[in-house]
């Protein structure tokens, strides 16, 4: 039988970019010493455009009207705003089935294809790029960075974003309208709903199960 971690979660409703920066990076380390256990943060961001290596080595940049930073997680360019859950897995990747990036990758898509099967939503992997499409667009995104085997960064699903802002974004080989959120797709789903349904597949799809309770202060 497989082992089952427990998972410490947090859900920090809206908070900006650069501030959830630094927690993942303290969180990092606590977890890399074992000071914490594995730690999976849930929110929202104000709209920011996060740029990872591969985007600056093409040369690609968002629109001048969107606000973006540099990160160092895998991959281009990344929308984050209202109506997008945000998750973030500081995770010791350790255990059975995580002995390389792409299988941790796979676990995650696995879930996240889980927990959309919950809301009866059909969705699937696609050659064109990491992440989960539906109905043939690209609805959730994954970058991970690594130091010893802990991660930071995450995973992204568009429920309901404003209109056009993450379909007018383009790069890493995708053209802009690739990218959308259930919401234009006709799916209606909560933010709080797909939380629920990534914490309850957990334990089948990351070996992982929430410890009580799940906190909005990131101090405790």
């Amino acid at each position: 039988m497989s082992e089952i971690r427990k998972v410490h979660i947090m859900n920090l409703g809206l908070t900006p970019y650069e501030e959830s920066l630094n927690l993942m990076k303290s969180l990092q380390k606590k977890r890399i010493d074992d000071e914490i256990i594995d730690t999976l943060i849930f929110l929202q961001h104000p709209e920011v455009v996060t740029v990872g290596p591969r985007a600056r080595n093409d040369g690609i940049t968002p629109p001048s009207d969107y606000h973006s930073v540099p990160v160092d997680r895998g991959g281009g360019l990344t929308w984050h705003g209202p109506g997008q859950l945000v998750a973030y897995p500081v995770f010791k990747w350790d255990m059975e089935g995580e002995n390389s990036v792409a299988q941790i990758i796979s676990k995650l898509e696995g879930w996240i294809i889980a927990a959309l099967s919950l809301c009866k939503i059909d969705s699937s992997i696609d050659k064109r790029m990491q992440g989960v499409w539906v109905d043939g667009k690209k609805i959730s995104s994954i970058g991970l960075s690594f130091l010893r085997w802990t991660s930071r960064h995450g995973l992204t699903i568009n429920y309901d974003t404003p209109q056009s802002r993450v379909e007018l974004l383009s790069g890493c080989g995708l053209e802009a309208q690739t990218t959308t959120s259930l919401k234009r797709l006709g799916y209606d789903i909560s933010f709080e709903v797909l939380m629920e349904n990534l914490i309850s597949s957990m334990n089948q799809h990351l070996n992982r199960e929430f410890d009580l309770p799940i906190i909005d202060d990131p101090s405790q």
